[in-house]
């Protein structure tokens, strides 16, 4: 079944609906053609802990086609045409890691980590979005591209068990801040840019569960990942 993307212009008004495969083809081309691209497609980025605050990390599989081999996020996701960004989330962490999970708000968040079993389902929050967000893509090839995308930023926690369901990572590692930190340091070729992005601009929520802090962050109008 083709996927189906809304499709935005620079200002963030939707322009129409493409297929997923078809978008890609043209905002490559048109990135070789001109240096930009010029329209966006809405997405998630996630970041999962477990209750200690250890950071979950995925290693990208070297069939991918862009970030290949890397080291990156926990999980980044498409958001369907017609499908919000919070159903996004509970759909990713079913299909891409085998659990099931809920997003909160911050006040039902907070009421719930004390009462949940989290070796049973994820808690999820909001914590940032971007709506003109410049990822770097690394490709094999070596023809990198800048992609802008309308990005929300979530934060959960989890115990259970997870395994990835579609191949497209060769594994998975378990690290505190200070491990990944480290390592982003000594190895920084090894990173996708969204997860060095992520570690820093985030950094005060990856906490363990019980000093996970009050404040999230306010929106801003514009972000790059370099």
């Amino acid at each position: 079944m083709k996927e189906l993307l809304e499709i935005y212009n620079l200002k963030s008004q939707i322009t129409g609906i493409q297929e997923r495969s078809e978008f890609y083809k043209e905002i490559k081309e048109e990135f070789k053609r001109t240096g930009k691209i010029t329209k966006k497609v809405r997405i998630i980025r996630l970041l999962l802990l477990t209750s200690e605050g250890r950071i979950y990390i995925q290693k990208r599989s070297e069939t991918k086609e862009e970030n290949p081999s890397l080291y990156d996020k926990t999980i980044g996701g498409h958001i369907k045409a017609g499908h919000t960004w919070d159903l996004t989330v509970v759909q990713e962490c079913h299909e891409e890691l085998g659990f099931p999970a809920v997003v909160l708000s911050d006040d039902e968040f907070r009421m719930a980590v004390g009462a949940t079993d989290l070796k049973i389902i994820g808690l999820f929050r909001k914590v940032d979005y971007i709506p003109n967000l410049i990822s770097i893509r690394k490709t094999k090839e070596g023809d990198d591209f800048k992609q802008p995308y309308m990005c929300s930023f979530y934060i959960g926690y989890y115990d259970g068990s997870i395994r990835f369901c579609d191949g497209e990572s060769t594994g998975i590692e378990v690290m505190t801040l200070e491990q990944l930190k480290n390592k982003i340091k000594a190895y920084p070729e090894m990173f996708a840019e969204d997860l060095k992005f992520m570690i820093k601009r985030y950094e005060k929520f990856i906490v363990p569960l019980e000093k996970e802090h009050k404040t999230v962050l306010g929106y801003e109008e514009e972000a790059n990942i370099e």
